[in-house]
């Protein structure tokens, strides 16, 4: 894995010509990638946020003005734009050359500096996110979920009763499931599933709508370049595969989960529903917040093929994150979701670039747009809990809400808003923007 150099991208005096963009989640310094439908397109199109606004590459690939400024690889540039402008995957698959002159090109683009023919083309290729439809940044393809954190599989053991033991193979590599690629929605709302489970205090199955419905506060990594079958990716070309990073919440179904998951993994206590951001925060705007990744002696260091120098430099990164709850009440009454959990990514136990690695170690093909869950973010302490089943105590200890209001799990008509955040002293913050689900009745209700 190679560190992406900071270059002029990263200027933490760098300000844009468009006012909304400066102190917003998606400054210059971002340029995040997602999928849009402005009101006069019949398609979706790649767009890239940037204040309240996003551009539209589909039409500025077909403007030449931005790509004259000193410094841009116009060729390179245009052909990313093009690529872009058709597939997102596509520009995926031009890999990480490409994505940097479009980034340079853009950036400069949008930049206070920018000649005034250059800001007139820009604007017309401009649209309110509000006049925009979203949709997720790629078509999704396939779709893993990790299990990274320490302090959720701890957690999780104590609150059902198991104690706060970790499975042995939990610390020599990064465990995974293959989830459901076609349950993967932007923003979704989705019905309260259906399933087997067992109550508490029987000893047989009932069949009926889920009791114990949950969140799980996870990252999403987009795969931006293919690997062959049966070609394993290295830690040193690791970094080169990836393209970005989103929000994903892994809704869980926990009563259903954990009678189906003896002996085998997660089905359908997890395959109806997991939402993801719109936005893909590329890995070089998030250069600026990488930290070393270090491993307490204590725990067993990786084994080689999932470690190196590289790694231990740079191989984590500085995501502030967080959990708020809106319930039907609160909208009622005209109230704002609640935080009620906050944490940060650099607490995982394992970082992005073992996890696909370990994920392609045996021969298995990834693909540009695929996407790959972190596992339930959380923290050391108890407020840094990922998923409600943590926080509440698997509903032994509800947690409270300024309504008077008490969750055990979710209740139908629940929204859960995640968003993440990264800053530090001489960086610009950058924002990934929401991840935002609502509960709905289930289907037999």
């Amino acid at each position: 894995m190679t560190l992406i150099a900071l270059n002029v991208t990263h200027d933490p005096k760098a300000t844009s010509w468009l006012g909304s963009a400066n102190g917003s989640d998606f400054p210059i310094q971002n340029l995040a990638y997602g999928r849009c439908r402005p009101q006069h397109a019949e398609t979706l199109r790649c767009g890239v946020a940037i204040g309240d606004k996003v551009l539209d590459v589909a039409q500025l690939a077909s403007q030449t003005e931005w790509l004259k400024a000193p410094g841009v690889d116009t060729a390179l540039a245009t052909l990313a734009a093009q690529a872009a402008a058709e597939d997102l995957r596509k520009l995926m698959r031009m890999g990480a050359p490409a994505w940097h002159a479009l980034r340079v090109a853009l950036f400069l683009a949008l930049h206070r500096d920018a000649s005034v023919k250059v800001q007139q083309e820009l604007e017309l290729a401009l649209h309110a996110l509000s006049d925009v439809e979203l949709a997720t940044a790629v078509q999704v393809g396939e779709y893993t979920d990790f299990y990274t954190s320490f302090y959720h599989a701890r957690n999780v053991g104590i609150a059902v009763g198991r104690g706060g033991d970790v499975s042995p193979n939990f610390f020599w590599m990064p465990i995974a499931y293959h989830g459901r690629a076609s349950s993967l929605g932007l923003n979704s709302s989705f019905r309260r599933p259906m399933g087997q489970a067992i109550p508490p205090g029987q000893s047989e199955p009932v069949f009926g709508e889920c009791q114990r419905l949950d969140y799980e506060l996870e990252m999403a990594i987009y795969v931006g370049q293919d690997n062959a079958w049966g070609q394993p990716v290295s830690m040193a070309q690791s970094e080169s595969h990836i393209f970005g990073m989103g929000l994903l919440n892994d809704w869980s179904a926990r009563d259903i989960q954990f009678w189906e998951m003896t002996p085998l993994g997660p089905f359908q206590g997890k395959n109806f529903a997991t939402s993801l951001s719109p936005w893909i925060v590329t890995m070089e705007a998030l250069a600026p917040f990488r930290l070393p990744f270090a491993r307490e002696a204590t725990y067993p260091q990786p084994l080689a093929y999932l470690d190196g120098e590289a790694l231990r430099d740079h191989g984590g990164i500085d995501v502030n994150l967080s959990v708020s709850l809106q319930t039907a009440q609160m909208r009622s009454r005209g109230l704002q979701a609640q935080q009620i959990s906050q944490t940060n990514f650099k607490h995982q136990h394992w970082c992005v670039s073992q996890m696909l690695v370990q994920h392609t170690i045996g021969g298995c093909n990834l693909h540009a747009g695929d996407v790959l869950g972190t596992g339930t973010i959380s923290g050391p302490t108890p407020e840094e809990a990922g998923a409600i089943i943590e926080l509440a105590h698997a509903g032994q200890k509800p947690i409270s809400l300024a309504t008077g209001e008490k969750r055990a799990f979710l209740s139908d008509g629940d929204v859960v808003v995640l968003r993440g955040t990264c800053e530090r002293e001489g960086a610009v913050r950058i924002g990934f923007g929401e991840c935002r689900g609502e509960v709905l009745p289930s289907i037999g209700a």
